[in-house]
């Protein structure tokens, strides 16, 4: 009996199967840090362009000459310089800033840091402004998206940046090194928190004189929000395709691992001697391969129960047909015992030993058809010309008719006649052993059941896909209720000339069982003349042919 699972393998199997392009696409999830890399990189271009433009705008608006101290050696003497003028970068610096969401600063090359866009200048001094913190707007979002956004955020990212270092001074600060010395540059960096922030700086010149440097920082969470809410959307079609796949496994491990296992569970009830067919699930309606499967484990205990009940009546058949003889042996011993005469004794040593040969026949030709299943099974079928061996067994049957002639010295004129198509083959496919052994019981039944001056006639015609041949004699005919008894085991009507116990009742039985092997049909009828009095029996043959 197959051993219960809560949960089958195949089940397991089918849902594998499909979640594994599911895990594919999780772990492509987890390696967002392209698509976050190329938006940054993106930002940092447009950090680059908006700081070139930046500082284009303050050289040419902000940079006045101004006097310096010469280095002559006149101490009075002074020189006119071009140097940023800080009023004027202020009011520029702070126009620009209200134009871009990043912060705009501007170093020269004396002072450090001259303008900011987040410091506002008043009467009182230098206002700086705080960006404020984003509106909560409850009732916007469910738990079910609250949770999608937690699992974005705590993804880990592969993007390595460096952490943004805090700023002591303009000339120090990587960036701004590069941009004093007349290049432009773009950096992401990591700040505490996870979050991004790119930075972009750029030389002010003037007659390429570098005077200062434009330095515009910008926060990257637009970066996070985009790169999150890919997440999220990538989370939600990940959690709604897993749920279908989930639902569709199940559904389709139910429509195969159910039925199986309903099925399995039938035979193991077959394999212990519940042999029954109706205990198999029908699932023929389903025209698959489990409703093939089902209609092949219903036909095979079919054939089984069949074969089960054939071999208890052929056994119970034996059983009676061995009991008859047994029967006469033992009142033929015992009775022997008693008898005085030589007479007496010597007729029933002769009962003796008529029946310990009926035995021994019988017991041999019960022997062969218990094996004739089997035998059958093991033979392979091929192509045989049926018009050789039908004359084989005319020309046997000739020779038997002379000898029993010679032997008994009573003239016959049994005529055996064999007509078939003169031209083309007789071709079927069949054991060419065992077909012989069909027709030439046949034909033995049609000579022990003709007279004297009968005839016995072998035909054969095609008809469509199939041959049919015909055994007919001139004999008294089977009786109308006999004729389908007669292929039944140990079944015996024999001629009234014939000595009792010479047959065993198998031989037509054999014949139907290789018959049907062979996919034929075999049948029998009586042959009527114009009088409507039996004349004769036919015995048909129907086998498939091969050309």
């Amino acid at each position: 009996m197959p051993r219960k699972r809560i949960f089958s393998r195949l089940r397991l199997r089918i849902l594998t199967v499909n979640v594994i392009p599911l895990i594919v696409l999780m772990i492509g999830i987890l390696y967002l840090g392209q698509y976050e890399k190329g938006l940054i990189e993106a930002e940092l271009k447009t950090l680059e362009h908006q700081s070139r433009l930046y500082a284009g705008a303050i050289a040419e608006t902000a940079i006045r000459p101004q006097a310096v101290p010469s280095f002559s050696e006149d101490p009075s003497a002074f020189e006119l310089l071009d140097q940023l003028s800080a009023p004027i970068t202020r009011r520029l610096v702070q126009r620009l800033g209200e134009m871009t969401d990043g912060r705009i600063r501007v170093y020269d090359l004396q002072n450090g840091q001259i303008a900011d866009s987040d410091s506002l200048t008043r009467a009182g001094g230098m206002v700086r402004t705080m960006p404020l913190e984003p509106l909560i707007q409850d009732g916007i979002g469910d738990a079910h998206h609250a949770f999608l956004g937690w699992l974005a955020d705590h993804m880990p990212s592969p993007l390595s940046v460096p952490v943004y270092p805090e700023m002591d001074h303009a000339k120090t600060f990587p960036t701004m090194v590069q941009a004093l010395n007349g290049e432009t540059l773009g950096k992401a960096w990591r700040i505490k928190g996870g979050g991004v922030i790119l930075t972009a700086a750029a030389p002010v010149q003037n007659l390429k004189q570098v005077l200062g440097a434009v330095y515009i920082s910008q926060d990257g969470g637009s970066i996070k929000t985009a790169l999150r809410n890919v997440t999220i959307n990538l989370l939600s079609i990940f959690g709604a395709t897993m749920a279908v796949t989930f639902i569709l496994s199940f559904y389709l491990a139910a429509g195969i691992a159910n039925p199986l296992k309903k099925l399995s569970r039938a035979a193991g009830q077959v394999r212990q001697g519940k042999v029954v067919a109706e205990k198999i699930p029908d699932f023929s309606k389903r025209r698959d391969e489990i409703g093939d499967l089902s209609v092949a484990l219903r036909d095979m205990t079919t054939a089984l129960a069949d074969r089960i009940d054939s071999i208890e009546k052929f056994a119970a058949d034996v059983a009676h047909e061995i009991k008859n003889p047994l029967t006469s042996l033992r009142s033929a011993v015992e009775t022997a015992a008693i008898v005085s005469t030589k007479k007496d004794r010597d007729r029933l040593f002769a009962i003796i030993q008529h029946d310990v040969q009926r035995l021994d026949r019988l017991i041999s030709d019960i022997s062969n058809a218990s094996r004739l299943d089997a035998e059958l099974a093991r033979e392979t079928m091929g192509t045989m010309d049926m018009r050789v061996m039908l004359g084989h067994i005319k020309d046997h049957a000739d020779v038997v008719l002379k000898r029993r002639v010679k032997s008994t010295g009573k003239a016959t004129q049994i005529a055996i006649m064999l007509d078939l198509p003169e031209n083309g083959s007789v071709r079927v496919q069949g054991i060419e052993g065992r077909l012989g052994q069909v027709f030439s019981n046949l034909v033995d039944n049609a000579v022990s059941f003709s007279p004297n001056d009968g005839s016995v006639r072998i035909s054969g015609k095609k008809e469509g896909g199939a041959w049919v041949f015909r055994i007919e004699d001139q004999g008294p005919g089977i009786p109308e209720n006999k004729l389908f008894a007669i292929f039944d085991r140990f079944y015996s009507e024999r001629p009234s000339n014939e000595g009792f116990g010479h047959h065993s009742g198998l031989g037509l039985s054999i014949s139907k069982q290789i018959i049907d092997a062979h996919h034929g049909r075999i049948y029998a009828e009586n042959i009527y003349n114009e009088t409507g009095q039996k004349s004769g029996a036919r015995f048909t043959v129907i086998l498939n042919a091969s050309d």
